[in-house]
């Protein structure tokens, strides 16, 4: 059978601050401007989650969307909707928020713990509707 790309975008909304600890909160502010803030500040987050597998002859599915979406929201979805990046998320702590951070700690999430004999391809992080980082593993 051949080999599928599917993709299923979900929504969350998160605050952090971006900085390093070891700087001042005047060289934090030069480098990371007011995304350095002390009163935090957030996005609504868009996430496209893209797998790859065979189509089963049976369903002509790659993979169930519903079923990805259970999965992401119980491996990432539930712990960053509505948190605090820098504070409430256990895998992030330590790690400066940047979406590009995000992202590769979303794929460690996701990577190998999807059910159902699909390969995680590429994850798109929306911060904004015109700022994205994708990042297909590695």
């Amino acid at each position: 059978m051949p080999s599928v790309r599917v993709t299923r975008r979900l929504h969350f909304s998160a605050a952090h601050r971006l900085g390093r600890p070891d700087w001042s909160d005047e060289r934090n502010q030069a480098v990371f401007g007011l995304c350095a803030s002390p009163n935090w500040h957030g996005h609504n987050y868009e996430l496209d989650v893209t797998v790859e597998g065979e189509v089963d002859r049976e369903t002509g599915f790659v993979f169930d969307l519903k079923r990805l979406r259970e999965a992401v929201e119980g491996r990432v979805i539930d712990d960053v909707d509505h948190r605090n990046l820098n504070l409430d998320v256990p895998w992030m702590d330590g790690v400066n928020p940047t979406t590009e951070n995000l992202v590769v700690g979303i794929w460690g999430r996701l990577a190998g713990q999807l059910p159902g004999g699909v390969r995680l391809q590429r994850l798109v992080l929306w911060e904004t509707p015109r700022n994205y980082v994708e990042y297909l593993g590695g």
